[in-house]
């Protein structure tokens, strides 16, 4: 008989260093599938660390007294990884803006660069799936058209669907409308929440309580490198707890399942 399905994400007892100083601090959480969560907290709480982390570029201080798992594993072989997890950074993002098209930084998704290379020998199924990631997000009809000419909401939205095409069961979302208008974040958001309905585990990394979707049910807030609260999302989102995590006064509000603060 099979046991339970592993965590997307298990973090036990992580510390990473940066610098020389302690930028995550004896983190532990687990995340299972179809578990919309935010990881919400302000700048230089360990919300850039821990996503390194989990792309490998930093690696926990005491490995023998700690673990960070991936489905259950600690190592991974890159692509089988791919078809499971997905990851969208600002960096990935700022260096998708350039003038590929659409349908090249989907299909780039295939080969983990930038754009398509010479060298890259891209199929027809690999095709029918980068065209399939564009129709998901409404930009089948800008496949054509490079990013340059493109807005910024339709930019993040072809970085999503670069980051679909290998049909991973989750994506991790780092600050998805950073530097977006009203407009762009709207559909950078509408994108989230089609996602998450599709069945998609969403793993949304912010210090923007605007960009929580109403599919997100658990927050998991980050103050100094430590985990400050780990609950529902209705008692996380509260101007009490959110000052006490910002470090300042804050009002916020809901309606409709979006939060606003100030």
């Amino acid at each position: 008989m099979n046991g339970p399905e592993p965590s997307i994400i298990e973090f036990d007892h992580v510390t990473i260093h940066r610098d020389g100083t302690a930028a995550l601090r004896e983190v532990s959480f687990q995340i299972r599938r179809r578990e919309h969560t935010v990881i919400l907290g302000p700048n230089g709480s360990g919300k850039s660390t821990l996503i390194k982390a989990l792309t490998r570029e930093l690696y926990p201080r005491y490995p023998e007294r700690s673990r960070l798992r991936l489905w259950g594993r600690e190592t991974w072989h890159l692509f089988e990884l791919r078809s499971l997890l997905g990851i969208v950074t600002n960096d990935l993002v700022s260096e998708c803006t350039r003038p590929y098209t659409a349908l090249e930084t989907a299909l780039s998704g295939f080969f983990s660069s930038i754009g398509v290379w010479p060298n890259h020998r891209v199929t027809p199924e690999m095709e029918r799936r980068a065209l399939e990631a564009l129709r998901f997000f409404d930009l089948e009809h800008l496949a054509s058209r490079p990013l340059t000419e493109m807005s910024s909401g339709e930019v993040r939205r072809a970085v999503f669907a670069r980051a679909l095409v290998h049909d991973p069961q989750a994506l991790v979302l780092d600050e998805p409308t950073n530097s977006l208008d009203v407009r762009a974040q709207h559909e950078v958001r509408e994108a989230m929440s089609r996602l998450a309905r599709s069945g998609v585990t969403v793993i949304l990394v912010t210090h923007h309580l605007s960009d929580i979707i109403p599919e997100i049910r658990r927050a998991i807030l980050l103050q100094n490198g430590r985990i400050f609260f780990d609950g529902p999302k209705e008692s996380a989102l509260n101007p009490e707890r959110l000052s006490a995590l910002f470090g300042v006064p804050v009002r916020m509000q809901e309606a409709d399942g979006l939060y606003h603060m100030w």
